[in-house]
């Protein structure tokens, strides 16, 4: 999404937002969340996706009635993913991925996967070779991480709480990508040879 596409829809991801985090799941928020400070916090990324240092991407359910067609205007979001380039001159080969979330109405269609492979491809078109994440130790989210060939460094305890307050341990894994063929650092290294 542009900066301007998640300004539009910051509503639709409000309400994708609240839903993941009244289902459970340990993304920076407790419950009950509001939708409208929901919508709010993601306008608030709406600078940093039009600089470049958030990269944003959107699902939607597959069949979605009462939209106009050709359009994603009004559609419900199904799904999203973050991702995160670091800024350090040492670090552009690296980035982080957050906040991958599925509506509770759409899981278990692997959408989730999706939504990952489409983020591996563009980091990798982007020259970034290394991944992070962090994700609730012993939750769903880790069965899709250890399919999709992430690697689990450790655990940290009590790193965060679930939407109730409650500490719970947070796993750390990373994935080592593809260096891209025709990739920023890649030519740089061969124009120094």
């Amino acid at each position: 999404m542009t900066a301007e596409e998640l300004l539009g829809a910051a509503e639709r991801l409000g309400g994708l937002l609240a839903d993941t985090v009244d289902g459970g799941a340990s993304v920076g928020f407790l419950a009950p969340l509001d939708p409208g400070a929901a919508a709010d916090w993601w306008r608030a990324l709406a600078p940093e996706v039009g600089a470049g240092r958030l990269l944003l991407w959107v699902a939607y359910p597959e069949t979605d009635a009462g939209t106009e067609a050709g359009t994603d205007t009004g559609r419900r979001i199904a799904g999203t993913v973050q991702l995160r380039p670091a800024s350090t001159a040492n670090g552009r080969h690296r980035a982080e991925v957050a906040k991958l979330m599925v509506h509770r109405a759409d899981r278990g269609h692997g959408l989730a996967g999706r939504l990952l492979a489409a983020l591996e491809e563009e980091a990798v078109g982007r020259g970034i070779r290394t991944l992070v994440l962090d994700t609730e130790t012993d939750s769903p989210a880790e069965r899709l991480y250890a399919a999709a060939g992430w690697t689990r460094v450790g655990t940290v305890p009590d790193f965060a709480t679930d939407p109730a307050g409650v500490p719970h341990a947070t796993s750390i894994y990373f994935k080592a990508l593809p260096a891209a063929a025709d990739s920023p650092g890649r030519r740089a290294v061969a124009s120094l040879r």
